[in-house]
């Protein structure tokens, strides 16, 4: 089933605008400025009953930063009332206790907040000055006012030196740490050298991740050679299989990390989004991606040749092997 696409996706990444005052090194989306056509709160509401109409059971929202948009908490509490759970990915600048508490009172709602350092000189070297002090403000906020909440950091080669110390930071506040993998998309196709994990950081991360039950991950990549963490659920690449992608001007993509023209499904203005998700030969091609350099390989039945947006990033074809496989780089080191 997973192999051919459920009948509708579980998770929904929705970029709900492109505007941000923050100006990452590492940001996916190369966000800033907003888009001229980006959907109007209407049109978003009308994203909300398509994806409620079809069962899709979460959607995650980010951008840009999407607390900055004036409209952004009534389309929030449309979701809430039409039963959608939400996760919510904000830089935390905006978070006050008036908005927490407001967001507290949404029950289907979780947030993420991003922090990619435990110290204000290594986050602020990636997001700018000053941004440490106001992510642990709304940190604050959140514990204080009761929002379910979690830190994410991105796994750089500058902040892999404290990945304890996140990890501590956020079980103080009740929270837990999410560590997503560095893609070189949007501005991190510029910041790749200088942020990019080496080859041995990244194989010692999945090995410290075999310890530390509590921290998540949303890459099977990391799992690839724990026999322990791979019982828990975690799967294969999802995109196309078991989500997709909404930019902020409604264009539909496979995932967040292939915006790019080869791989537009169409628009939300246009078409239905059941239509997308059935009919796309963009997606029916994700869906039947064959990796043939990795078919011989034991784990390929977990990570089916890895992160197809990885490989177009650094090869521009979605048919080659991770860069990154893990169990390359072990083979490698024994070899060695």
């Amino acid at each position: 089933m997973a192999r051919m696409g459920l009948r509708a996706p579980v998770n929904v990444t929705w970029e709900i605008t492109l505007k941000c005052n923050l100006g990452c090194a590492h940001c996916l989306s190369n966000a800033g400025k907003p888009l001229e056509s980006e959907l109007t709160a209407t049109q978003c509401r009308r994203v909300v009953d398509q994806l409620t109409d079809l069962k899709v059971f979460q959607v995650n929202i980010g951008g840009g930063e999407p607390f900055i948009r004036d409209d952004f908490l009534d389309i929030l509490r449309y979701s809430h009332e039409k039963g959608l759970v939400t996760c919510v990915s904000t830089n935390g600048t905006l978070i006050d206790d008036r908005l927490a508490r407001h967001l507290s009172r949404l029950r289907m709602l979780y947030l993420q907040v991003s922090l990619d350092g435990s110290t204000a000189d290594v986050n602020d070297s990636i997001r700018g000055k000053g941004t440490y002090r106001k992510i642990m403000e709304a940190v604050e906020c959140f514990a204080r006012q009761g929002v379910r909440f979690s830190i994410n950091a991105v796994l750089t080669r500058t902040n892999y030196p404290q990945l304890e110390e996140l990890r501590k930071l956020a079980g103080d506040y009740g929270a837990e740490l999410r560590v997503s993998r560095f893609r070189p998309s949007g501005r991190g196709k510029n910041s790749r050298k200088d942020l990019g994990p080496e080859k041995w950081q990244l194989e010692s991360f999945a090995k410290w991740l075999e310890g530390h039950d509590l921290v998540r991950t949303g890459d099977s990549f990391f799992c690839l050679t724990s026999e322990n963490r791979r019982r828990k659920g975690l799967d294969m690449c999802g995109a196309a299989k078991m989500t997709c992608c909404i930019s902020p001007s409604g264009d539909v993509y496979p995932c967040a990390f292939l915006q790019e023209r080869p791989f537009l499904v169409g628009n939300i203005r246009d078409m239905a989004f059941k239509d997308m998700w059935d009919n796309s030969p963009v997606f029916a091609e994700l869906r039947n991606l064959k990796v043939d350099t990795c078919m011989t390989c034991s784990r390929f039945e977990v990570c089916r040749g890895g992160c197809p947006a990885m490989a177009y990033h650094t090869y521009h074809d979605i048919n080659m092997p991770d860069p990154e496989c893990l169990v390359n780089l072990r083979e490698l080191n024994i070899e060695n």
